[in-house]
């Protein structure tokens, strides 16, 4: 039989989808578990939301679009970035609708990193990054910022080489929840600068942050524009995962690069969930307020739980949400504690797919009810007696 092309066989699969998969067969299965893996909200989209897209269809919104997305939602998103960050954003030349952010990321990859380019990568990180940048030839170069995320600027200075071509990172983060402050995202910006590299910016969990922390944008840095992709969606802040609606705001050449890519791949994003965007973005914010709310609640009960535990050791996540607890003391393979904890009936992610900083952690996700986390907090105590010999 002839071989798959060596780019697929190199392809790793999500490993956070991987997890989710594997849970799904187990409640098939009859086993009862508790999912605090999967990073997508557990609330309904909300009902205005889902309003603009049931009335768009029944216009007959349901043909091709531009392949950069409808001009309203563009110019939605130029007007919300107006209102709320004080940034001039042209719907027309910097802004691509795309479906999904991921689909976002992966275009801007492509559009920025050629074979044997090294991209800098803020880790722990999601593991599509990796593939991302693998896809296009180029090298991932890890600076850790452990398990609170926090710049190590030194680390990152001794990454930059004659190779370097991007700086990539996602704050708030997935997987620790950890949120940089403006003077870390300003050392990123200035050695973006002083280096002639691009400045690739996931800002899918911006509006989701706690403790007074205010959501933020690389786009306040006006030195930057030039050479600074922004990626983000719907997905996190107004529970719109299953839309598959993204966007990137970046220069025209980028965006211009990312719609060659579009055109020929997926035509367009879907027309009528174009338009729940509209109204997602200009219509009224306090369900995003109020989902933060709960997810906040739940973070500060998650975390005292978890810290309560002997063995285990969970920063305060500031954003996102989740937790990165480190269980070290317990085993430092997070693929075995991960199964392991699969056994006792709760599913976690294992750290170690997050890059090397990750390994020892586990990620659990508070996008899910208060109850549940409960439920898995206690199971997660009877794992950890058992494992230290407690019981």
């Amino acid at each position: 039989m002839r071989k798959l092309a060596s780019r697929i066989t190199a392809l790793q699969p999500s490993p956070t989808l991987s997890v989710g998969e594997k849970a799904r067969k187990l409640k098939a299965q009859g086993k009862k578990l508790v999912d605090l893996s999967i990073g997508e909200p557990d609330f309904d989209t909300p009902a205005h939301i889902k309003k603009a897209c049931i009335e768009a269809l029944e216009k007959g919104f349901t043909h091709y679009t531009s392949s950069k997305g409808i001009i309203e939602l563009r110019e939605a998103i130029s007007k919300y970035y107006k209102q709320y960050f004080h940034v001039d954003v042209n719907p027309n030349s910097e802004v691509i609708v795309t479906p999904g952010s991921k689909f976002s990321l992966y275009a801007a990859i492509q559009c920025l990193v050629d074979s044997g380019d090294e991209v800098i990568l803020l880790t722990p990180a999601w593991p599509t990054y990796w593939q991302c940048v693998e896809s296009a030839g180029g090298r991932v170069v890890e600076v850790n910022c452990g398990d609170s995320f926090k710049l190590n600027e030194e680390a990152l200075k001794r990454a930059i080489t004659g190779k370097s071509k991007v700086i990539l990172f996602c704050s708030p983060n997935n997987p620790t929840g950890g949120v940089l402050g403006r003077d870390e995202l300003k050392v990123i910006s200035d050695l973006a600068v002083d280096h002639d590299l691009y400045v690739v910016s996931d800002e899918i969990y911006r509006m989701l942050v706690y403790d007074g922390e205010k959501p933020f944008t690389m786009l306040c840095f006006n030195e930057l524009r030039d050479r600074l992709v922004v990626v983000d969606g719907f997905s996190k802040a107004y529970a719109m995962t299953g839309w598959r609606l993204g966007f990137t705001i970046a220069p025209k050449e980028v965006i211009d690069g990312m719609d060659k890519i579009q055109q020929n791949i997926t035509t367009c994003p879907s027309s009528f969930v174009q338009y729940a965007g509209v109204v997602a973005l200009l219509g009224d914010q306090s369900c995003v307020d109020l989902m933060v709310k709960e997810y906040d609640n739940r973070r500060r009960l998650l975390v005292r739980e978890l810290n309560s535990i002997e063995g285990i050791r969970c920063p305060t996540p500031r954003g996102a949400f989740y937790v990165f607890p480190d269980l070290s003391k317990i085993s430092s393979n997070s693929i075995e504690l991960a199964d392991k904890l699969l056994d006792y009936g709760v599913v976690t992610v294992p750290g170690s797919a997050f890059g090397s900083g990750g390994e020892g952690h586990l990620r659990l996700s508070y996008a899910t009810s208060i109850d549940e986390i409960r439920r898995g907090v206690e199971i997660i105590k009877r794992f950890v007696m058992d494992s230290l010999g407690k019981h």
